[in-house]
């Protein structure tokens, strides 16, 4: 009696948290039984990873140098479980949610058939892709900064059995990226100080390139920290928590600096042979690209050849004083935490 109690309360949840997808919301998802599990295996076998990171970190080069592999594919971007309105957004629905489990839907054997629905759309999606590149592994990568540590719980619920790679930058490096990103692809969305700011580094940029001049509003650089310390707490936390020995944190400065072995480490993580003829080549050939560099300069020439894409230590030279002493603040114990070099001198904070 208890149980079915227990059972009309969750059911009762749901329909209370139920909404439609216009309104942003997210509804209760059951999460994949083990045995749901094993039989969505059974019809797309495929071993799955996905790469998250905050944005500006990097994952399109991971995702890059990981389908070089002649067992692996990637592609980025699907946000299954990182952007709105989320693999999830195809359930929310309450008419589906109600369709979906009705008692007289045979099909849905008695339960309600969200969480295998969506399993299967996603799983269609990247074993589509994988095969035609003739591939047995396949991931997604795509920045979890608007979800942070929810999007790994997302992804557990549909993917319990899955891997989830977790790339990690230096936020100084990454909040000035995401910021000259802005100036190049984002303009209708600056404030008007934000703009003023830009303007003024098209016609002068070197005081901003020495640390003479701040290219963020004192707001701005505050807000941008701690959406880097709140997705970098949230995701390894939850990451190391749901998926155990099936998370793979790594730091895009150590992929830079050799390619080669954390590649390796990531290919053996995802449970395939690293040593393969001519991969080593291939990552050097990979790694003297840089596509995104290019698309900017086409974009937005005047800024983007300010600054060298790509590379780490960048803050060094861009953020002021007050920038840096705002940003550790903030975020210096995840900086300390993580292996980065502080850039205030002892005793200037507060």
């Amino acid at each position: 009696m208890l149980g079915k109690t227990k059972r009309r309360m969750s059911r009762a949840l749901q329909v209370l948290i139920g909404s439609d997808l216009k309104s942003g919301s997210m509804r209760i998802i059951p999460d994949l039984t083990k045995e749901e599990v094993e039989e969505a295996k059974s019809f797309f076998p495929m071993d799955k990873f996905f790469i998250f990171g905050h944005a500006r970190s990097g994952t399109t080069l991971l995702a890059r140098l990981v389908r070089l592999h002649p067992e692996v594919h990637c592609n980025w971007q699907a946000h299954f479980f990182t952007r709105d309105p989320l693999l999830q957004g195809l359930v929310n629905d309450e008419e589906i949610r109600s369709w979906f489990s009705r008692r007289s839907n045979r099909w849905n054997r008695g339960s309600d058939f969200s969480p295998i629905a969506l399993r299967a759309v996603s799983d269609f999606m990247l074993e589509r892709d994988a095969r035609q590149a003739g591939k047995s592994v396949v991931g997604d990568k795509s920045p979890n900064s608007l979800l942070n540590g929810k999007s790994v719980e997302l992804l557990h619920q549909i993917y319990p059995d899955g891997r989830l790679i977790y790339l990690v930058r230096d936020g100084r490096d990454t909040v000035i990226s995401h910021r000259f990103q802005s100036f190049v692809d984002k303009v209708d969305h600056l404030s008007g100080e934000d703009a003023k700011i830009r303007g003024e580094f098209i016609q002068d940029p070197q005081p901003f390139m020495d640390g003479r001049r701040s290219i963020f509003t004192e707001e701005g650089l505050k807000n941008a920290a701690v959406s880097w310390e709140k997705n970098l707490v949230e995701t390894d936390s939850k990451g190391q928590e749901l998926f155990g020995e099936s998370y793979f944190p790594l730091r895009y400065e150590d992929l830079l600096d050799n390619p080669a072995e954390e590649m390796n480490r990531v290919w053996v993580f995802l449970g395939v042979d690293p040593d393969v003829e001519d991969l080593g080549r291939k990552i050097s050939v990979e790694m003297s690209r840089n596509p995104d560099a290019d698309w900017q300069q086409e974009t937005a020439g005047q800024i983007a050849q300010v600054l060298q894409k790509g590379r780490h230590g960048s803050w060094r030279d861009v953020l002021t004083d007050k920038d840096n002493q705002i940003f550790e603040q903030i975020a210096g114990h995840m900086l300390t935490k993580w292996g980065y070099d502080s850039g205030v001198p002892q005793g200037t904070l507060n």
